[in-house]
């Protein structure tokens, strides 16, 4: 090395807020918090993707902004996360699931002509292209992108958490079969089916494995807050509320 050369201060602006799947300690107690208020509250509850979106948001101080595409409501720093949040009865039992990622629609998009029964493979190609596309826009502005996935009970007692990195998939890997007017795709190694694409509403479904690196809160359920209650605790009373008639 030059003696004249100078030495630089290197900084890896790669490293994403935590390693994927190595929650902060404090993670599944935030979360369990956010659970538990919302079954004080409101009883025997649930809860679907925006509200998931917005306690996983919390739970790790990041920014959530909810947007079109949905591979991206949550971001912190350099890294983005898109949520997705399934119904189970038993959470920790399952190995394996189906995560629904939205409308691939080949008229929009390509102006194809959507021909169920006909050219599987064309038509496999062009779905995974739409949903790769989304892939490498939304890298274009994070260096990770990951999903991050809520198993519930409809009681929300039990969940299990984890996330995938969200990866773009190979169009060579896969080969397309029509089944009626659905469209399924399968791993060429093993035959394993991975994908499905409904040509009528053009929905895409994708087939993961529940990693065995994954959180499992089980909680216990709260005594339900009467509306009496917290009306007191904060104060109400009728000069809250203005009321204007219109005529």
């Amino acid at each position: 090395m030059d003696n004249n050369s100078p030495k630089l201060r290197t900084v890896n602006k790669s490293v994403p807020p935590y390693p994927l799947n190595k929650f902060p300690k404090d993670f599944p107690y935030k979360i369990g918090e956010q659970l538990v208020y919302i079954l004080a509250t409101r009883g025997e509850a649930d809860i679907e993707g925006k509200e998931w979106e917005a306690i996983f948001g919390k739970a790790i101080g990041a920014d959530w902004t909810p947007s079109v595409v949905g591979l991206d409501d949550i971001r912190m720093g350099n890294t983005a996360w898109g949520a997705k949040s399934i119904l189970n009865k038993k959470p920790s039992t399952v190995t394996n699931i189906r995560l629904i990622s939205g409308r691939n629609d080949l008229i929009n998009s390509y102006n194809y002509n959507v021909q169920p029964g006909l050219f599987p493979e064309e038509h496999g190609e062009k779905v995974l292209n739409i949903y790769n596309a989304r892939v490498s826009a939304i890298r274009e502005k994070f260096q990770h992108l990951r999903t991050i996935i809520l198993i519930r009970s409809k009681n929300l007692l039990e969940c299990v958490i984890y996330e995938v990195d969200a990866i773009r998939y190979d169009p060579e890997l896969f080969f397309w079969k029509w089944n009626g007017k659905n469209l399924y795709g399968y791993y060429k190694e093993n035959e394993v089916q991975k994908f499905t694409w409904q040509s009528g509403g053009q929905q895409f479904t994708i087939f993961e494995s529940v990693p065995k690196e994954r959180l499992v809160i089980n909680l216990r359920k709260p005594e339900v807050v009467s509306k009496d209650f917290v009306l007191d605790k904060v104060g109400f009373n009728n000069s809250w509320i203005t009321v204007t008639e219109l005529t």
